[in-house]
């Protein structure tokens, strides 16, 4: 708001959708204000509504174009295609609420107050007070304090909704990881006692217990890099808004941007996204992204006339799996770990365009939201990419 506005004048406000296509809404008003009479004149301010959204929240408008008169208190909303009109209509009463609050108008009408054009020292009282109407008018805050404050109050508000969700969000997570976690951790526990009660140790039957315990060991280990990794400064610029997301819509639709290339090579593309799948949390645009790397790789390494499955899992009670499976090369076993990493690039890769970050992009989403994402191979030749999310919970 324009801080030169005073409260001598009617301070009005026209919001309107789009500045440039206003201008003649914009030239009529200001014309026929210009031809309105009365002692006090009015300030007419243009604002954008997509540029101070806020505003819109504060004067709860629900309409385009809108006239708002912000001063003198309480605000007022003309809106609609005849504003000129509604303006006839209020402008004596609005002139009237002026001459109400304005000192001087109220010096006129008390013959006890001083006269209205002495100057204000001579206005005090002999302890050197203000009158206390003045003291009440000069303390009265301006319009364009009460916007501010109503603009940071909203802020504060998203703000606060925000955290809030994010709390809700790591509680969820953390009560994830501790039931995901028992899991490989009770596995090798019994693999380790199985051993120790067995009074002769056959080395294979040894062999076999200890190599059960060492892979729920490995597991326990990747789960806890993914935590570390999650809560590092290198996911810091990786901001998440967290909502309730459906997988199969998100799936669909990248699915349908891809049909051209599909169609391109040939390929055939196999579904499996139940329609009863629960929602997940998830941030649509960063975990549309994964799909979209995961969809764009599968297109590219798959030989005309191949296969691309895509399909989604509720795995557990707390988590739903999402797989992009191809008839492509596949990833070598001791590459499966390192694809994931900045600027890899595998044999494959030599004739093909791109450094690898995709997949250390995915890797970073995935672990922002506490999922987990791995590549295998996929029975019959190809690569199977996995990655999990949270369930949603209400």
């Amino acid at each position: 708001m324009d801080p030169s506005l005073t409260r001598t004048s009617l301070n009005l406000v026209l919001f309107v959708a789009k500045r440039s296509a206003s201008v003649k809404l914009v030239r009529q008003l200001q014309d026929h204000l210009a031809q309105m009479t009365g002692e006090y004149p009015a300030q007419l301010e243009v604002v954008e509504i997509g540029e101070q959204p806020y505003l819109a929240e504060h004067y709860k408008l629900v309409a385009m174009p809108a006239l708002v008169k912000t001063f003198p208190q309480p605000a007022q909303v003309l809106a609609g295609g005849d504003l000129t009109t509604q303006l006839d209509v209020w402008w004596p009463r609005w002139q009237g609420q002026v001459s109400l609050i304005n000192p001087q108008s109220h010096r006129q009408l008390d013959c006890q107050e001083e006269a209205p054009h002495l100057p204000a020292s001579s206005r005090q009282d002999p302890s050197g007070q203000l009158p206390f109407d003045q003291l009440l008018f000069d303390q009265l805050p301006t319009e364009a304090a009460l916007l501010q404050m109503s603009e940071e109050m909203f802020g504060l508000q998203q703000e606060r909704d925000r955290l809030l969700k994010q709390l809700h969000f790591k509680d969820r997570i953390l009560a994830m990881l501790m039931h995901d976690l028992r899991n490989p951790l009770t596995a090798a526990s019994m693999a380790v006692e199985t051993t120790q009660h067995q009074e002769e140790l056959d080395p294979e039957f040894t062999r076999y217990w200890l190599e059960q315990a060492r892979q729920q060991l490995r597991k326990i280990d990747l789960m806890t890099c993914d935590i570390l990794e999650a809560s590092r400064g290198t996911n810091a610029e990786l901001v998440i808004q967290v909502v309730e997301l459906e997988v199969v819509d998100l799936c669909m639709g990248v699915l349908e941007d891809f049909t051209h290339r599909i169609r391109a090579k040939s390929l055939t593309v196999e579904t499996d996204l139940p329609s009863n799948l629960p929602t997940v949390q998830g941030d649509p645009a960063k975990i549309r992204q994964v799909i979209v790397n995961l969809l764009d790789n599968a297109i590219k390494y798959t030989p005309t006339s191949g296969i691309i499955w895509v399909s989604a899992l509720h795995r557990t009670a707390q988590k739903i799996q999402i797989t992009v499976s191809d008839t492509g090369p596949g990833v070598p076993v001791e590459a499966q770990e390192r694809i994931f990493s900045d600027t890899v690039r595998l044999d494959r890769d030599q004739s093909s365009e791109g450094y690898g970050i995709g997949l250390s992009l995915c890797r970073r989403i995935v672990r922002a939201h506490y999922g987990q994402i791995w590549v295998e191979e996929r029975a019959g030749g190809g690569s199977a990419f996995h990655f999990t999310l949270p369930v949603y919970v209400s």
